[in-house]
This record gives C-alpha cells, sequence and structure tokens, in this order.
C-alpha cells in the first residue's frame, strides 16, 4: 500500500504488523551485542513478534511474555504505582513505571513501555555490552515504534 504526499511522491505506508516486526529487528540491530528482542502486548499479555540469534522454545518465550506482564503489571507492581501516583499527584493515567533494567550473571535485560501504554519492547544483550548504550540504543529504537505507530 503506499500513499502520495503533497508533492506527488509515493510515500510507503507501513501497517502495525510490518512496523512491529522491523522494530524487534532493529532491536537486534541497533542495540549492542543484543542476543534476543520481542515486542509484548500489555492489554493480553501476549508476546506480539520476537527475534532471537537461537532458537527458542515456545514456552520460554511464552514466559518471557507473562513475566513482562507481571513486571508491569502484577498486582504489586499496580498497587506501588498507585501509592507513588498519589503521593506525587500524579492524575493521569500513565503507568508511573516506564523501564526496567535487570542483569543476570550473563546478560542484561531491558524492558522500556511505548508511549501506547500497552506495548513494551524486550532486550537481552550481553553483558560484556557497555549498559548506558544497551539503553540508549533501546530508547531510540522504542523513538522509532512510537512513531510508526502514530
Amino acid at each position: 500500500m503506499t500513499a502520495v504526499d503533497e508533492a506527488g511522491t509515493a510515500l510507503s505506508v507501513r501497517n502495525t504488523s510490518q512496523v512491529i516486526n522491523d522494530t524487534v529487528k532493529q532491536f537486534r540491530a541497533q542495540v549492542p551485542e543484543c542476543i534476543a528482542s520481542g515486542l509484548v502486548d500489555m492489554s493480553t499479555g501476549m508476546l506480539l513478534a520476537v527475534d532471537t540469534l537461537d532458537d527458542h522454545p515456545g514456552e520460554v518465550l511464552d514466559l518471557i511474555a507473562a513475566a513482562t506482564f507481571d513486571l508491569f503489571q502484577g498486582r504489586n507492581v499496580t498497587m506501588i504505582e498507585e501509592i507513588f501516583k498519589a503521593r506525587y499527584g500524579v492524575l493521569d493515567d500513565r503507568h508511573y513505571f516506564q523501564e526496567f533494567l535487570a542483569q543476570s550473571d550473563s546478560y542484561v535485560h531491558v524492558f522500556l513501555r511505548s508511549t501506547n501504554q500497552d506495548i513494551v519492547g524486550v532486550v537481552v544483550a550481553r553483558k560484556t555490552a557497555n549498559t548506558g548504550m544497551i539503553l540508549t540504543q533501546a530508547r531510540l529504537v522504542m523513538k522509532q515504534l512510537d512513531a510508526g505507530l502514530s
């Protein structure tokens, strides 16, 4: 599908599925030492797309989606968000927590909420990569996702 701008030049229009698939590929291409990336739909808890170095069993990927959902919208996290929002006078419906970073012995796991509060990006990179660069590049890719979805 194409659109035409004011000058009559054909513009490529990507559908949501293409934007999502392109985003997980961009995570893998742009985030240093990225070994896996995905997008989780927080309204359903389902993994929308994934791109990994290795093939992982479906049940592992489902667990990542479920863990991401719990991390951002589990009962205790939601309760903490409500307390913080009340304490600091936040009146909008936007979630309080927007990013999480977790480090294991070998990997850095980054979880980033999109401006569309129902989408969370998940990036896993080797711990040998610079954590600041992992965060910076992952945030840039999320900005591209937000632009593509608007």
